[in-house]
């Protein structure tokens, strides 16, 4: 790897906790950039880079095998286990909820939710890509 990788993988990594302070802190992000100092212009070419980067790794992620390629593609079964005795937090494991997190986006939804509406939405998710 060299240090240009590393330095805009840094750079990234850096900008996304940001990112993501925002979010948690529930300020707008014109009220958010002001207590931190950050030109707004800076904040959203940032978070378009990020978007950018991630809509790239989740194409890669989901791009279709070659054709004598031992990975297959669709959908495979996932079995929830009861959390262990030592897995105390409540966050861990939530019975009966689905969740999926993907680039920053959390979908938490009743197992009970139908799959149709879940695939639509997570279209629509990765659509702007």
């Amino acid at each position: 790897m060299n240090t240009r990788t590393i330095a805009s993988e840094y750079r990234l990594a850096h900008w996304t906790q940001i990112i993501r302070e925002r979010s948690e802190s529930g300020l707008s992000i014109k009220a958010f950039c002001e207590n931190a100092g950050i030109h707004e212009n800076t904040y959203f070419y940032w978070q378009k880079k990020l978007r950018e980067t991630a809509c790239k790794q989740f194409a890669m992620v989901n791009a279709k095998p070659a054709p004598n390629s031992l990975v297959s593609t669709g959908f495979t079964e996932v079995k929830l286990c009861a959390p262990s005795s030592s897995e105390s937090n409540p966050e861990t494991v939530l019975s009966g909820h689905l969740s999926i997190e993907l680039s920053g986006i959390k979908i938490t939804t009743d197992a009970a939710y139908p799959t149709d509406k879940l695939a639509y939405l997570l279209r629509k998710l990765v659509k702007p890509c």
